[in-house]
């Protein structure tokens, strides 16, 4: 409970006792992780936090450094408390910080000692030193809480002390380093300058100037670095500044920037500018074969001259040392990996012979260095040689060093790179520190790339040419082989997604039919309702022909009474036609979802089994609609009869002749018109309601019309689809026998080469067992498709 109490006085309210408190912790804390956790978790950061804030922020005094270097020592190397500090929303807090005022002037030396600290502990979140995931979410949140936006803010301003500004670009590097929101952000600060210009651009002209300090200038190169590492789309835009299309006059450019620091009389400017321009070609061949373009316009009268070739002109002139080795750099990134660049290298006739007088010389230890250099340089023009140039293929270039250089030699020069003291200084971090200008010869990314390309250039150098054309002629092979699996990779994925969007088809399909089913049931409902009407006014008029026999003896039609029954007879008679008509129309929908299920039960059997059931479903529910609408025709047929039965009892009772007294008839006749009357209007309320369910019944008709194109529409598809997936099995067919082939070509190799005594490493069978693997899995996919 010792660190408990401790924390608690940082809460004294005697200053004294807090500032001592504080100094104690700091002395606890150093190199001690296990009392850093346990005073992080005593809520150390956020009662530091409130003592800065209440102390003034920078414009703090001593008890502010006190609080930053304690949270210095917690967070420094310790990935636990950095992750707490991201997690309780501590970041946020550090805003405030940088928030300095318009007016610059008179920074006392508390405050900038203040800021500086500041700075330093933004960088331990975002050291390059700290796992990649933590780092990366730390930038995330300093960008999204303004933090970023703030340091950019100080980075322009005016009147800044020069020791703060360098450690805001530094911290400005970090924060930004493979994060490509931050990075983008970076790239659209502008200078508040007239007419306004890229924070980049103006960083650039401070890196290129003679007359910065050293540090800054080394500051803005980490930031240049930084900017462009993990960055292809930022490499673009600064290489697209040197090609001829894109140039602008009016304007100062990046890139324009760093050909003049390149090609100037400062050795330090030619470093920085070299090494700047080789990380916008890092990983990125397409950068790379786009510098191949650039022309510079060396002296009027003389025509232009790639920039590949001035570099190699420079080199040739005999330049100072540090010149010479930023060249060589940036030459070896350029042709790393790209044999374009390597073709235009060496179809220069001086420059082959330039190199092996440099590799061949007894020169002093300063020169030893750029021997390693040209050696390196040599090496990765034979290993990405693509035998292009008749003159200067792989093996020709071989023969040339072991007949000028020899190859114990070659190797022995080769190996000064990696046993100089400054390549091990540059190779411990990505920011570059030295002590003074002379010590900048190797950058540390440049570093990375030796190691990598120093053993596979030695092992090139003692192949024979048998050897190469074997493994020329493997590669070759193996790359043929990955491009027909890629091809096939990629057309299957395009068969599943074209699967996929038939699979959503079919679904809207069903959807539709079941739309179509709701509304055909509610039809059968209208049907049944007009059914039941009509069983009423049959029994009405049951009574009233019941009535009118009773009274026929006495009963006597006049003229009026008899239009009146023939105008219904004809009604009826229209009725009829129109009932036939229905009739008609419920045949042709009969027809129609007959066709449509046969259509479906041809089409099901392309189909899954998922599908499948589910329109075999469809079809039962479509042949019981039909059997239903069947029977409501049967019965509408039924009801027809009596309709004619009833208009012949009409009939009859309209040719009967009554006597008896005129009173007396007169009032039965006065019944039977009202009777007549009530007839007529059921008949034309029956007649309205079946015309009606004519109209439906056509928009019905015309949702199965399109129910119907759509479905002949699927399965025209899925013909195709057939066709498709039968030829992609063929195709894939072809594909297992040649990697087959392939695979006994690759295994009779092999055996040539133990033959010839050769070693055949391990890794080359984990490759051929993981093409295997490749091949095993495409052909369960194609299983899968074919089931």
């Amino acid at each position: 409970m010792g660190v408990s109490r401790l924390m608690d006085l940082l809460d004294d309210s005697r200053e004294v006792i807090r500032n001592d408190g504080l100094l104690l912790l700091q002395q606890l804390t150093k190199s001690n992780a296990a009392i850093q956790k346990i005073v992080a978790f005593e809520n150390a950061f956020e009662r530091l936090l409130d003592i800065i804030t209440e102390e003034g922020n920078s414009d703090g005094g001593i008890v502010v450094e006190d609080c930053l270097l304690l949270l210095q020592n917690l967070l420094k190397y310790n990935n636990s408390n950095q992750n707490f500090f991201k997690e309780g929303s501590y970041i946020q807090r550090m805003k405030p910080w940088f928030e300095v005022g318009d007016d610059n002037s008179g920074w006392s030396a508390q405050k900038v000692t203040n800021l500086h600290l500041m700075l330093q502990l933004v960088r331990v979140l975002v050291s390059p030193g700290n796992p990649p995931g933590a780092t990366s979410s730390c930038q995330k949140f300093m960008y999204q809480c303004g933090l970023l936006q703030q340091l950019c803010i100080i980075l322009m301003a005016t009147g800044v002390p020069a020791d703060i500004l360098t450690e805001t670009i530094n911290t400005v590097s970090e924060v930004i380093r493979g994060s490509q929101v931050n990075q983008d952000y970076f790239a659209s600060v502008n200078a508040p300058s007239n007419p306004p210009r890229p924070a980049i651009v103006v960083l650039l002209m401070s890196m290129v100037n003679e007359r910065q300090p050293f540090v800054l200038r080394c500051a803005v190169l980490y930031c240049f670095q930084c900017f462009l590492y993990k960055n292809q789309k930022g490499q673009g835009e600064i290489v697209a500044t040197l090609l001829p299309s894109t140039i602008d006059a009016t304007s100062l450019s990046a890139g324009q920037l760093l050909c003049g620091g390149l090609f100037s009389t400062d050795s330090l400017s030619n470093w920085c500018a070299a090494v700047a321009l080789a990380h916008a070609l890092l990983e990125n061949s397409t950068q790379k074969e786009q510098l191949l373009r650039v022309q510079l316009a060396t002296s009027i009268g003389n025509p232009p001259v790639s920039l590949l070739q001035q570099c190699t002109n420079i080199l040739a002139q005999g330049s100072k040392v540090q010149t010479r080795v930023g060249l060589l750099m940036l030459l070896c990134t350029w042709l790393t990996n790209c044999p374009i660049a390597v073709t235009h290298f060496l179809h220069n006739a001086s420059n082959v012979p330039f190199l092996t007088a440099q590799i061949s010389e007894n020169l002093g230890e300063e020169e030893q260095l750029v021997q390693g250099l040209c050696a390196l340089l040599l090496g990765i023009c034979i290993y990405y040689n693509d035998n292009s140039l008749e003159s200067n293929t792989k093996e020709k270039l071989k023969q040339l060093i072991e007949k000028r250089i020899g190859k114990e030699i070659f190797t022995e020069k080769l190996g000064f790179i990696t046993k100089h003291e400054f390549y091990s200084k540059a190779a411990q971090k990505p920011q570059p520190s030295f002590s003074s200008p002379d010590h900048m010869m190797f950058d540390h990314e440049f570093t990375k790339l030796v190691k990598e390309l120093e053993a596979v250039i030695i092992k090139a150098i003692y192949k024979s040419s048998e050897e190469d054309k074997k493994e020329e002629e493997v590669k070759k092979s193996l790359e043929q082989h990955d491009n027909i699996i890629s091809h096939y990779k990629n057309v299957i994925r395009e068969q599943d997604l074209q699967l996929e969007e038939l699979k959503q088809t079919v679904s809207t399909l069903q959807a539709k039919n079941e739309q179509f089913q709701t509304t055909v049931s509610q039809q059968v409902a209208q049907i049944q309702q007009h059914k039941d009407q009509y069983n009423l006014l049959k029994v009405q008029l049951g009574k009233d022909n019941q009535h009118h026999n009773s009274h026929n003896s006495n009963a006597q039609i006049n003229g009026f009474q008899s239009e009146e029954v023939s105008r219904l007879k004809e009604e009826i008679e229209e009725l009829k036609k129109q009932h036939d008509l229905l009739q008609g129309e419920l045949s042709e929908k009969n027809t129609l979802i007959e066709n449509l299920s046969c259509n479906q039960a041809a089409g099901q059997t392309e189909q899954t089994t998922g599908v499948s059931e589910q329109v075999t479903e469809l079809q039962k529910e479509m042949e019981t609609l039909r059997s239903q609408l069947h029977v409501q025709s049967t019965e509408i047929n039924r009801l027809q009869a009596e309709r004619m039965e009833l208009l012949q009892k009409v009939e009859a009772s309209a040719t009967v002749t009554a006597s008896g007294d005129s009173a007396s008839a007169a009032s039965k006749n006065n019944d039977y018109e009202e009777k007549i009357a009530g007839l007529l209007r059921e008949l034309s309320s029956l007649k309205d309601e079946v015309n009606l369910l004519s109209v439906e019944k056509s928009t019905l008709k015309r949702e199965l019309d399109s129910a119907h194109s759509t479905t002949a529409i699927l399965q025209d598809e899925k013909l195709k689809l057939g066709q498709e997936v039968s030829e992609s099995k063929k195709e894939q067919d072809d594909l297992l026998i040649l990697l087959a082939d392939q695979d006994q070509k690759i295994l009779s190799l092999k055996n040539k080469l133990k033959e010839l005594g050769e070693q055949v490493d391990d890794e080359d069978d984990l490759e051929s067992g993981d093409a295997g693997d490749e091949d095993d899995l495409d052909e369960e996919d194609s299983r899968d498709d074919d089931m």
